[in-house]
């Protein structure tokens, strides 16, 4: 590694190598609020892995990384494993040369995109914290300096939905995902409509199956909802099956998009060409910031719509990375699911806030959020050897 690398965005200033002393893989638990039901699964606790590199000076930066054993194929224990497989691999190098260490370690671990976006999270933050800039300005500089969370619903009933959803309008969030495909179709018609009468014409409302429909099941859902003003649905099918969803697309008055099936800048081409209006990009599927903002730009391209999302649920570390993230992108045409205010807990000090509807990117240095180190030790699954 070069001993003196140009720091992104600074200029022509040079500064000393920024030498990795440790790297730390700390699994963690976090309690959610409530349940969240979705498709598939009902999730009622965070198990995430945080990732802490601390250079030799000092200096902290944190990465974080959701288990998702059906989304990414990472669990908790996986995630751990891979973060202590390429700690060494950072050991005693410059974390200023970033690509050049992501690119070894994607060499080092084929896949595994959950860990190798929190040790890039991690690096990103510790550049930024150096240099004295927020991470936006590690990465091209900001596009816009406020982002629209989106609020998802995932209870049991319509009631309970359109309750919870004015509850939410009132603390100021003006975007929401209505979860369909875990109850009945003709619940989940009945929950976007009360949905929508709640929130009025005004507030946009988007669904997402989580690959929870059949094909007979998309197109009665889709014929159910059609006047509760749906801006899209998100993943009807399969991650794979894109056979279905090309087919789904020709006939629905609805844009459809995708989420557990982009993975690849290949996998956002595909789904493109299958028909799809617009795909979600998620940090732990593709494997890292840089991957993530490279898949946006080919969103543009490919005249694709975009929602950024962090997985259900991601501590202020991961939430601020994705509004970085979607600061960063060309364009948030579909919104950012922002998943930390699912959490009963945080491990920041002050977690990211909404006011006016929107959430500010931060402008401290690095992602802009300050780790209180109690917190983790608090929340660590020591089974997986949490501090």
């Amino acid at each position: 590694m070069t001993k003196h690398m140009q720091v992104p965005g600074h200029g022509a200033a040079t500064r000393p190598p920024l030498l990795i002393r440790r790297v730390d893989a700390l699994p963690i638990a976090l309690p959610l609020r409530k349940p969240m039901k979705m498709a598939g699964v009902t999730v009622t606790s965070a198990e995430n892995v945080l990732v802490r590199i601390e250079a030799a000076d000092g200096l902290v930066g944190w990465g974080e990384a959701a288990s998702a054993p059906t989304m990414t194929g990472d669990t908790q224990g996986s995630l751990v494993a891979a973060v202590r497989h390429l700690a060494p691999l950072l050991a005693g190098e410059d974390a200023w040369a970033r690509s050049a260490l992501m690119r070894r370690l994607g060499v080092a671990l084929l896949g595994n995109t959950g860990a190798h976006s929190a040790i890039e999270l991690a690096l990103i933050d510790l550049a930024g914290r150096a240099a004295n800039l927020p991470a936006i300005d590690l990465l091209g500089g900001a596009l816009r300096r406020a982002v629209a969370p989106m609020w998802l619903l995932g209870n049991g009933t319509p009631d309970e939905d359109a309750a919870e959803a004015t509850r939410k309008l009132a603390e100021g969030f003006r975007f929401f995902k209505v979860k369909v495909g875990a109850k009945t179709v003709d619940d989940d018609i009945a929950s976007t409509r009360a949905v929508h009468a709640a929130l009025g014409p005004d507030i946009p409302i988007c669904a997402d199956a989580n690959c929870g429909f059949t094909p007979a099941a998309a197109r009665r859902y889709l014929d159910g909802a059609r006047d509760a003003g749906l801006r899209f649905l998100e993943q009807p099918f399969g991650p794979h099956d894109l056979v279905a969803l090309g087919a789904l697309a020709r006939s629905s008055p609805i844009p459809l998009g995708a989420d557990e099936g982009i993975h690849s800048l290949g996998d956002v081409a595909a789904h493109a060409e299958a028909g799809a209006s617009g795909v979600s990009l998620k940090l732990i599927k593709l494997g890292g910031m840089s991957a993530a903002i490279e898949a946006a730009r080919l969103c543009e391209r490919r005249g694709l719509a975009v929602n950024v999302a962090a997985k259900i649920s991601e501590s202020s570390i991961a939430s601020a990375a994705a509004v970085h993230l979607a600061c960063a992108a060309p364009a948030v045409d579909w919104g950012v699911s922002l998943t930390h205010f699912y959490l009963a807990e945080d491990v920041v000090s002050t977690p990211l806030g909404i006011a006016d509807g929107m959430v500010a990117l931060p402008s401290a240095p690095g992602l802009g959020i300050e780790v209180d180190e109690a917190a983790v030790a608090r929340f660590a699954v020591r089974s997986l050897g949490g501090i």
